[in-house]
């Protein structure tokens, strides 16, 4: 199950005197179990550009600075052999999505997938996307075992409907990594329900993205952990559930991925389209951290610009 903390940090003397303080914001789906490895890669050799994304919930706007993903990679791969991480944040389905495709509720299929209903959308967050080779994060891989075996792989069996369950492509096993992930400049968003796409470039081998554990919700609960889906370029717009539509089984087996989130939360910021967002965002950020120039370094802003730049793309949201 997935771990969402909201860690309150303490205040001291007069309201005027003192700025208010920031929640740091963390979260977590946990440690790898072992049962799925994912491909989630730029375009390789033979090999599709694949994208698997799991779900993450904001209760405030939050502002995140950092993250950790863990995955799989060839046995006697150097470290140094991960050239590039890009990360894109996408809107829950229907937004940022073409609903005119879609047939009707509660599955919302499409011609090529059985459903699109708690999907990621058809498009990314432009704004929320940040990757290695444009500088706009730093990451750095350490390892994590030397030999992890998974029971199962999705890598190249994705296919549109009616042949999308494959049952998976079998064991695997390699070296498992994790990538701590710098943003910079962090990225600003609102309370709202989204996914996390990482993707990871490795010369020479696959980036196979593992799972973590998730329990299925009783029939009839409200599902707010979403189970990850996955596709190559080959179907988009459109996502595949990994447990549901590919793996398939009786009873189906549905997975999270392994990633982890930090920043901090500012609740009094202002509301993305209204008419005073921005000036209002510029004075809930100054009053929470003291000053808009201690505002940026807290939230890890190399600059102020940069903050006022991401204060502008956050309001026009």
């Amino acid at each position: 199950m997935k771990h969402l903390s909201i860690a309150a940090a303490a205040t001291a003397a007069l309201w005027l005197a003192t700025p208010a303080w920031a929640d740091s914001f963390s979260f977590s789906t946990g440690t790898p179990d072992g049962l799925l490895g994912a491909l989630s890669q730029p375009p390789r050799a033979e090999k599709l550009e694949t994208e698997t994304a799991d779900d993450f919930i904001l209760t405030e706007t939050t502002s995140i600075d950092q993250a950790t993903i863990v995955g799989l990679i060839p046995s006697g791969t150097p470290l140094a052999n991960i050239e590039n991480v890009e990360i894109e944040v996408y809107h829950v389905f229907p937004k940022d999505s073409d609903v005119s495709r879609v047939g009707p509720p509660p599955l919302f299929p499409t011609v090529q997938v059985p459903a699109r209903a708690n999907s990621p959308s058809d498009v990314e967050i432009d704004d929320a996307t940040r990757d290695a080779s444009l500088g706009t994060l730093d990451f750095s891989p350490s390892p994590v075992n030397a030999s992890f075996s998974v029971a199962n792989t999705v890598v190249t069996g994705i296919f549109p409907k009616p042949n999308n369950t494959t049952l998976g492509e079998g064991r695997a096993t390699g070296e498992a990594v994790e990538i701590s992930i710098t943003f910079n400049p962090p990225i600003l968003l609102p309370a709202d329900h989204y996914f996390f796409r990482p993707e990871v470039q490795v010369a020479g081998g696959d980036f196979l993205y593992l799972s973590t554990p998730r329990s299925n919700p009783p029939p009839g609960t409200p599902v707010t952990d979403l189970q990850a889906w996955i596709r190559n370029s080959d179907l988009v717009q459109d996502w595949l559930r990994i447990g549901t539509d590919i793996i398939g089984g009786n009873p189906v087996h549905t997975f999270n991925m392994a990633f982890s989130l930090t920043g901090e939360t500012i609740p009094e910021i202002g509301a993305p389209g209204q008419p005073n967002c921005h000036g209002k965002s510029v004075s809930a950020v100054a009053h929470q951290f003291g000053g808009f120039a201690a505002a940026a370094s807290a939230l890890g802003f190399s600059s102020v610009a940069d903050l006022q730049d991401a204060l502008q793309a956050f309001c026009a949201q």
